[in-house]
């Protein structure tokens, strides 16, 4: 999510927060807004560059909440199809606009909430199955999203809780909605979609790829990393991995431990397992264990003090 009032505002905004290329297509780029103006004129602004907009109101992060942004706009829903419209009115009836909700407690609020942005030209609507105050840990309501999704005729995308394509065909299943988002699994695993449980070796390879020829910066590429190594790593290597300071760092960081190809040799991006250096992975595990054997006789000695 981008705020569009900066982005309208600051052009350091638009430097850090968008980049693109013509083969970046179909393009959404999703805005944080709380006025029609902002939203306009950052539509106007980023359309030559993207297929359509999506107006976030389901973030609940406090700051983004009390600046009427995100979550904040689910009790608002008139300023928000007031939004779709300017938009519409904008950039022409073509542009392609999706408004992404959370469910309220009264479901029939929702429904009122998504027939008004459908009504204003909202082109679909991604449904997160969570109430502003729920945590993740907190499973999703697809029988909410059901209801949306029989309520209104565009489209209509579930979110929530999809972490492999069995749980995307089981949401599809429940909801018989349009498509499924996924959060927090895509950026565990950029290939779920594709169908594997776990990132291949080849995404890596190719979003260090991606992020040495078109930029990024360098705490966001460690938190990517970061996220997409969670089921191969133990939580020391993946310390390890997070201690780094730079990009350049990173990367013989990994250079390190992995066969990490570049475009151009044979087999880049193609493989699934991780390369790892077998010495330098057999001493990282060995170092790991010892250091936890060493943390249990050490808790275990603490037990026989308190207990004598």
């Amino acid at each position: 999510m981008m705020l569009a009032r900066e982005f309208v505002r600051n052009q350091n905004a638009r430097i850090t927060d968008f980049s693109t290329n013509e083969a970046d297509t179909p393009l959404i780029v999703q805005f944080g807004a709380n006025n029609e103006v902002d939203l306009a004129r950052a539509a106007k602004m980023i359309m030559p560059y993207t297929d359509g907009i999506g107006l976030n109101c389901g973030c609940p992060i406090k700051e983004q909440v009390r600046e009427g942004i995100g979550a904040a706009l689910m009790t608002d829903p008139e300023r928000v199809a007031s939004m779709v419209r300017a938009v519409k009115a904008t950039c022409g009836p073509e542009f392609c606009v999706e408004v992404k909700i959370r469910i309220h407690s009264d479901l029939q609020e929702t429904v009122r909430f998504a027939r008004l942005v459908e009504d204003a030209g909202a082109d679909y609507i991604t449904v997160h199955g969570r109430r502003k105050t729920q945590r993740s840990s907190e499973p999703a309501n697809w029988e909410a999203i059901k209801l949306i999704k029989e309520s209104v005729k565009c489209p209509v995308v579930a979110n929530g809780d999809a972490f492999t394509m069995d749980d995307v065909n089981k949401i599809v299943e429940l909801t018989g909605v349009d498509g499924v988002m996924s959060a927090r699994g895509i950026l565990a695993n950029p290939a779920l979609f594709s169908g594997y449980n776990k990132t291949p070796w080849g995404a890596i390879e190719l979003f260090w790829d991606y992020v040495t020829s078109y930029g990024l910066p360098f705490r966001l590429t460690q938190h990517h990393f970061s996220e997409m190594v969670e089921l191969e790593f133990t939580r020391k290597q993946k310390r390890s991995l997070n201690e780094s300071n730079n990009l350049p760092e990173l990367l013989d960081w990994f250079d390190a431990r992995f066969d990490l190809k570049r475009r151009g040799e044979p087999g880049f991006g193609e493989r699934v397992e991780f390369p790892w250096k077998s010495t330098y992975h057999e001493r990282e595990l060995d170092n790991e264990l010892n250091e936890n054997a060493s943390l249990n006789l050490a808790s275990d000695l603490a037990s026989v003090h308190l207990a004598s």
